[in-house]
């Protein structure tokens, strides 16, 4: 099976970003909890470098990774960026003093953290931000998304997505305005939601059909998570099958199964990054989609 190598965000908008169907996501490079600096900088900084190198044209960030460390670190390795990196950025959470994650999605706060992104990534404009949406919040929806539409007129923001959205909150958005990208929990083990540290986490399943009917690109988080060893036997065969990893037939995996998905695995190891990068070069036959089902 032939997969698509690029994917565009915002297709149907009048700013167009195409981009590598393969990213990078930062989360990893923080310390324990997603809290503090990494353990090995000099090795974050290496691996942030590489995406350049390895013609990765997509990294995902949150100012409220580290808190500001992931972003200190993408300034610090790859600024001035190339003019054809786009870096995703996410609002809508904080962390407390005891790495605690709490919604942090008023008007005023979103304003606050999208200032603080363009401070430290060290831009005028961010090309794509979700708003990530933390159940059991006080605040309204609707309310935490017409303020990011309203920065996305004053030019602060190119396009809005959303994370951690349900199948309600997406439509909602779309009957709002233009939604660019959404960004929810999806891999091979784990595709619809689940509870994670005392948080209630969205899969992507559940509002896949309307991302497909609206043509809105899919960005998996936690794209490498194991939960099914069962299936995982699967995966381990395909493995040897193309002489690869485990990991890499997951990310093989996503890039097959919907030409609108975009990794963005994300890792602490240069080696597991030069890995994980291989994945776009895997080509699963229609029977090993079918066995893995």
């Amino acid at each position: 099976m032939n997969i698509k190598k690029e994917i565009t965000i915002g297709a149907n908008t009048s700013n167009p970003i195409t981009v590598k169907r393969f990213g990078y996501g930062t989360m990893r490079l923080t310390g324990e909890h997603v809290w503090g600096e990494p353990e090995n900088r000099d090795e974050a900084v290496q691996i942030l470098k590489a995406t350049s190198e390895n013609g990765i044209q997509f990294l995902d960030t949150a100012d409220y990774y580290g808190e500001d460390v992931t972003n200190r670190l993408i300034a610090e390795a790859l600024y001035p960026y190339r003019k054809d990196l786009v870096i995703c950025t996410k609002v809508g959470a904080d962390r407390g003093a005891d790495k605690s994650w709490r919604a942090y999605d008023k008007p005023e706060n979103l304003r606050a953290s999208i200032e603080n992104n363009l401070s430290t990534l060290k831009i005028d404009q961010i090309q794509l931000v979700h708003f990530r949406v933390m159940p059991g919040t006080d605040t309204p929806f609707e309310e935490s998304l017409n303020a990011m539409f309203e920065m996305q007129k004053e030019g602060k923001i190119l396009h809005v997505g959303l994370s951690n959205v349900n199948e309600y909150e997406l439509n909602t958005a779309l009957a709002m305005g233009s939604i660019a990208t959404v960004e929810n929990a999806f891999s091979y083990e784990q595709r619809t939601s689940f509870s994670a540290y005392g948080q209630e986490v969205r899969g992507m399943q559940e509002i896949m059909d309307i991302c497909v009917k609206n043509n809105i690109p899919m960005i998996p988080f936690f794209s490498l998570l194991s939960s099914l060893p069962n299936n995982e036997n699967k995966i381990s065969l395909i493995a040897k099958k193309y002489n690869a990893t485990p990991a890499q037939i997951n990310l093989a995996w996503l890039l097959h199964f919907n030409d609108l998905i975009l990794p963005i695995p994300g890792t602490s190891k240069l080696s597991h990054f030069q890995e994980n990068n291989k994945a776009l070069d895997i080509q699963l036959s229609e029977d090993d989609m079918a066995f893995l089902g």
